[in-house]
């Protein structure tokens, strides 16, 4: 048999090309655990909002794995060691990063698979690293931040790390929420590495200070659009109810991988290599294809939440600075449970309240530091001159109350 050449690049919209560096790297990407990755929307049903965000976790890995590589580039132009085994390690640790999501990943935590995406992640880089003789090894020790290289962890997970460099570009991009792009390749040039601590030159504040605007700007306009949000609350509701009539022993049509999380409850204790394999085999083609099933269920409220969500008919959503007052839902679950003869346990699926949270700068996190020019340093909100960073370390919280639109037009 002939030999596969291992020695790729990719086209991406975004950055160009994108090379693949090594065989390891090239075999990982072609293992099924990552290919499901073209499968899983990275900003779920964000597309109901924004028509073009059809883009994938298989880009964003690849994009956060371009973006360490070129920080390792520059980090070594700065006379950081990296060893060749160190840079293989960051690159794998990174390009598997989010390999753990489910299908619309948020909605299925909350109602479905009880478990963290970051340690399905970290379960399937163990699995992996079994089939590939120990070689992601070290990649696992830098995620789990068991590293002695603090600077490591930092470049894969933190306030200013790989991943958000490329998901902040990506997601603008495809989206077209012009106010979430950021200069990456700016900010990667002003890395730099003290006492094995990732760094910021002080000549990069500005840029920071972008970053972190935009960071806020996207989760208000994007990930937080209150259509993108009442869509994915609905698709909780819908796997919620969908699990209550399995538990009832009323069946429903979804496929068996599927179907096996939806009749079982699973925990971290659970995960085996059978139960990783199933859940490998989840993706977003199960739950468009169960809701486009469901929308005909002879359960009223399963098939109500489907067709919204199908036929993107949805719930009416309200935000406010204030909580809704509780007597409103009140009011609103009788007036449903009288409309359409429902219980109000029921109407509950259709009227319900909680809150968000927009927090673009974390000051009781890992901060991102700038290194000033006397060498000292400095938390990014005390060395900015600008006061607006101060105020986006304040997590700005936001209520919503979600019902029938019938409610409003009649």
């Amino acid at each position: 048999m002939p030999l596969t050449n291992k020695q790729k690049i990719v086209n991406d919209p975004i950055y160009g090309f994108i090379t693949i560096p090594n065989s390891l790297i090239y075999d990982l990407i072609q293992h099924p655990y990552f290919q499901r990755l073209r499968r899983i929307s990275q900003m779920g049903l964000s597309y109901l909002v924004y028509p073009g965000a059809h883009h994938t976790r298989f880009h964003h890995a690849l994009g956060a794995m371009h973006m360490m590589q070129k920080a390792i580039e520059v980090l070594r132009f700065k006379e950081v060691e990296i060893s060749k085994e160190e840079e293989n390690a960051l690159l794998i640790a990174i390009l598997l990063h989010d390999i753990g999501h489910g299908p619309f990943s948020h909605a299925m935590e909350h109602s479905i698979v009880e478990v963290h995406h970051e340690e399905i992640s970290l379960l399937f880089m163990n699995k992996l690293n079994q089939e590939f003789d120990g070689k992601l090894s070290l990649a696992i020790k830098i995620f789990k931040g068991e590293y002695h290289r603090k600077f490591m962890l930092q470049l894969i997970s933190s306030q200013l790390d790989m991943d958000r460099m490329d998901y902040l570009k990506r997601d603008s991009f495809y989206s077209g929420v012009a106010e979430g792009n950021i200069n990456s390749d700016r900010l990667i040039q002003m890395m730099n590495v003290v006492d094995d601590v990732l760094v910021m030159e002080e000549k990069g504040i500005y840029s920071i200070e972008k970053f972190l605007t935009s960071r806020r700007l996207m989760y208000w306009q994007a990930y937080l659009h209150k259509t993108s949000l009442v869509a994915e609350l609905i698709l909780t509701k819908t796997l919620k109810r969908a699990k209550e009539l399995l538990n009832k022993g009323i069946e429903i049509e979804c496929s068996k991988p599927f179907h096996y999380f939806m009749s079982n409850k699973v925990t971290s204790a659970d995960f085996n290599d059978d139960l990783l394999n199933t859940f490998s085999q989840l993706d977003d083609f199960d739950i468009i294809s169960a809701l486009k099933s469901w929308q005909f269920h002879n359960d009223y409220i399963l098939s109500s939440l489907s067709k919204m969500i199908i036929n993107r008919d949805l719930l009416k959503i309200k935000l406010d600075s204030e909580k809704f007052p509780k007597e409103l839902t009140d009011t609103y679950i009788q007036k449903i449970s009288e409309k359409w003869n429902v219980s109000k346990q029921d109407a509950e699926f259709f009227v319900f309240k909680g809150k968000i949270k927009n927090q673009a700068y974390n000051k009781d996190a890992e901060p991102i530091r700038i290194l000033k020019k006397d060498r000292t340093i400095e938390d990014v909100v005390e060395a900015s001159d600008q006061l607006n960073l101060k105020a986006l370390s304040k997590p700005v919280i936001k209520y919503y109350i979600c019902y029938p639109k019938q409610l409003v037009e009649n």
